[in-house]
């Protein structure tokens, strides 16, 4: 599904909600002096909710040998798990729009795996006269994984209110976090005939991780619920970019050279949360 898509998808969403909202505004408006809400303020809250991200992983391998050649192919999978956290923000109330800024810090259990294959070609020489034996290619896979420890966003929002006490909104900004990934090569032991020396194997990981900045839109619905208490429901897009390992030193026979690997990560959250207003909720009109 496109961003567009997913957007409509949280608009269409608010819109059932805010039948529900504005069936529960009817006895707001008739109590005394015809009480309306206001939005303007500084407010917190909490939220909880769920990822489901996109991570894709580049690998190479740079043989050491200028006589054998290797490629690695890439790969792509999801990344999953709940969250929480908290955020904080501004209202300005202008008639029936809002203008805001707001802020939020998650911790997350978002994490995937995936896995791919190194290939490496070594040339077999014989001592003439000879037919050249084919070349040996030895396999060996990559296992990739990938996680989202935390993320913050500090975004700015839009909003129109259908009746006073439920607001639609949009919202975008700066997003960043911290990606954790690692890559692991593993050679499979080889067995051989006497008079021989039998490969035994082995695996090498590159652990590596970077904060990174990216950026974030999204769209929600927020309703007022009692005092100054508001609900809401949110739909955010965040695209955090790639991050890269160093070259990790490779000696496990016949993979002798540098592995170096890449990971990108996009994730896409829903959360509900509540907030607290600070000051009046409602302003008397008489």
């Amino acid at each position: 599904m496109t961003i567009t898509g997913r957007l409509a998808w949280a608009v269409t969403l608010g819109l059932a909600l805010t039948q529900v909202a504005s069936a529960a505004d009817f006895p707001v408006k008739a109590t005394a002096y015809g009480a309306v809400y206001n939005w303007t303020g500084f407010y917190a809250g909490v939220n909880v909710g769920g990822g489901w991200g996109r991570s894709s992983v580049d690998a190479s391998f740079d043989p050491r040998s200028r006589f054998d050649t290797a490629v690695a192919n890439s790969t792509s999978g999801r990344i999953s798990g709940a969250l929480g956290g908290l955020q904080a923000g501004y209202n300005m109330q202008i008639n029936r729009l809002i203008f805001g800024v707001e802020t939020d810090i998650q911790a997350t259990g978002q994490q995937g795996k995936g896995q791919s294959t190194a290939s490496l070609t070594s040339p077999n020489e014989c001592l003439a006269p000879c037919v050249q034996p084919p070349p040996t290619v030895t396999n060996a896979p990559l296992n990739h994984s990938q996680s989202l420890p935390w993320f913050g966003t500090l975004r700015g929002r839009i909003g129109f209110m259908p009746s006073d006490r439920s607001l639609f909104y949009v919202t975008g900004g700066l997003a960043y976090g911290e990606i954790d990934a690692s890559t692991t090569l593993t050679v499979a032991p080889q067995v051989c005939l006497a008079p021989c020396t039998p490969n035994p194997g082995g695996s090498i990981t590159s652990n590596f991780g970077q904060a990174k900045l990216g950026w974030v839109v999204g769209a929600g619905f927020e309703s007022a619920l009692v005092g100054g208490w508001t609900g809401k429901i949110e739909y955010l897009h965040l695209d955090f970019g790639s991050i890269s390992s160093g070259l990790t030193q490779v000696a496990i026979w016949p993979f002798v050279g540098t592995l170096q690997a890449s990971s990108r990560l996009t994730d896409d959250i829903v959360r509900v949360g509540v907030n607290y207003r600070f000051g009046n909720a409602a302003v008397a009109k008489y």
